[in-house]
């Protein structure tokens, strides 16, 4: 997670600029296009009052934050 994250409010999520304070665990729900860019729809465990009531959108398809090479996921047995 980097600074500007921290105070996403809308939009695409794009990285501009500050450190990375830590890691973070996020569930991506959906993807779709808004004005063009691709995006991956995304749910936050921090509360509905952050974001878009605790949701955000982050660039698909470019690496964005390491936000596709650094996945993990898991597969039930069944």
């Amino acid at each position: 997670t980097y600074d500007d994250f921290l105070t996403y409010k809308s939009g695409v999520y794009h990285h501009v600029g500050g450190g990375v304070p830590g890691g973070h665990a996020v569930k991506i729900i959906g993807w779709g296009v808004e004005s063009g860019v691709d995006y991956w729809l995304v749910a936050n465990s921090w509360n509905p009052d952050w974001g878009q009531k605790g949701l955000f959108k982050i660039r698909r398809g470019n690496d964005e934050c390491s936000f596709e090479s650094d996945i993990s996921a898991g597969l039930p047995k069944l």
